[in-house]
């Protein structure tokens, strides 16, 4: 067969992407359709900059969930005769094309980069959620009480953001920390923020009704708890909660990494609408502090706090990628977009396609999420 034309490898690469563009299609169809029901959600399609953002979010989003669907080879399988493969080679004797080429170890890039994007976006989000729940458990009462727990927690994390990020971020991940058993000492602690966040929550929510109360926070212990022991600790006996020793790593880093700043952040909005009437309402009416912080005061500080999570996950993918471009990913083979532009970045000049590929896919997420919290920005402070 003929190698393809550029024209023809888009057209190929549309036609894989095609579970990306129906879902995509069904959640924006259905965000319009009910937009003006969903809160600041929905008023992010007002906003152009918001919706491109979205738009550039959310595909890469579906791709991360369909993956399996879309990658044409095995994303670490290597096919002879195929080493720096030019987009659209033909495989012999086969109608299938390395649609973006082969890297230096003749592995698919076009599977590589779609691959990549399921390793940041797992890795991303649910450590920035967790890194969240970590500042906002401890900021709301640095903030609101003040005094010794403010000077004590606000004293930590200035201490923890003195040292250089990337530095810090670059000595936790480091063979020789995990081998002293640190990230573990840290998942030990940091893990255990999401049980007690979740668990004060509805503690406070339904006080007054202890049956409700008893049987949420139960249910929540004993969820979180069990997560907490396979996650941390290695120690579910079902295998559901579980976490490779290396990513295990890299989790808690970027969990240790994020969480002082958004402390800082929670602690200043909270400092800023303690004072509010709607505060001093529910003090009167006998509320307690804990009720006043969650569910007073965190929903007021919403708008900001979306905005800062959302440049937060592209903060943190561009530091998953710059790990992954030392070498220091979560596995030598893995396919994420950091190692998979440190492999290509050696024969650049010569085979510019293995780099360019994921570099693009992280540039255009990144975008996408700056995008994003630019639209959300934008209609919070209009809410």
């Amino acid at each position: 067969m003929e190698p393809l034309s550029w024209p023809m490898i888009f057209v190929k690469m549309a036609v894989q992407f095609w579970p990306v563009w129906a879902a995509l299609a069904a959640t924006v169809a259905m965000s319009l359709q009910f937009r003006r029901r969903l809160g600041l959600y929905g008023k992010l399609f007002d906003s152009n900059v918001g919706i491109a953002g979205f738009i550039i979010v959310m595909f890469w989003v579906f791709t991360a969930i369909f993956a399996d669907m879309i990658i044409t080879f095995n994303p670490i399988g290597q096919l002879s005769g195929l080493k720096n493969a030019l987009p659209g080679t033909p495989l012999p004797d086969t109608d299938q094309w390395y649609l973006l080429g082969g890297d230096h170890l003749a592995r698919d890039v076009f599977s590589r980069m779609v691959m990549g994007a399921r390793r940041v976006l797992t890795i991303a989000p649910a450590a920035t959620v967790i890194a969240f729940m970590v500042g906002i458990t401890l900021g709301l009462p640095a903030g609101y009480f003040g005094g010794r727990l403010d000077t004590g927690l606000s004293f930590i994390a200035n201490l923890v953001l003195a040292f250089p990020v990337i530095l810090l971020f670059y000595l936790l991940v480091t063979p020789e920390i995990r081998s002293t058993g640190v990230p573990i000492a840290l998942a030990a602690v940091l893990f255990l923020f999401p049980v007690i966040f979740v668990s004060v929550l509805l503690n406070s929510r339904y006080f007054t009704t202890p049956a409700r109360r008893n049987l949420y926070v139960g249910v929540a212990l004993a969820i979180g708890l069990w997560a907490y022991s396979g996650l941390a600790f290695n120690m579910d006996p079902t295998g559901i909660w579980s976490m490779d020793p290396n990513l295990l790593n890299v989790f808690v880093s970027v969990v240790f990494v994020n969480a002082p700043t958004v402390f800082r952040i929670v602690r200043g909005i909270v400092m800023d609408l303690k004072s509010r009437d709607y505060v001093a309402a529910g003090q009167t009416r006998g509320e307690g502090a804990w009720y006043i912080m969650l569910w007073e005061i965190l929903p007021n500080a919403r708008g900001p706090l979306i905005v800062d999570f959302c440049l937060r996950i592209g903060y943190t993918t561009i530091l998953l990628g710059t790990l992954g471009f030392f070498g220091l990913g979560v596995s030598p083979e893995s396919p994420d977009w950091g190692s998979t532009i440190d492999d290509g970045r050696r024969l650049l000049s010569i085979y510019p396609h293995p780099a360019v590929v994921p570099a693009l896919a992280l540039m255009s997420l990144v975008l996408g999420l700056n995008l994003l919290a630019d639209g959300l920005r934008e209609e919070s402070m209009r809410d």
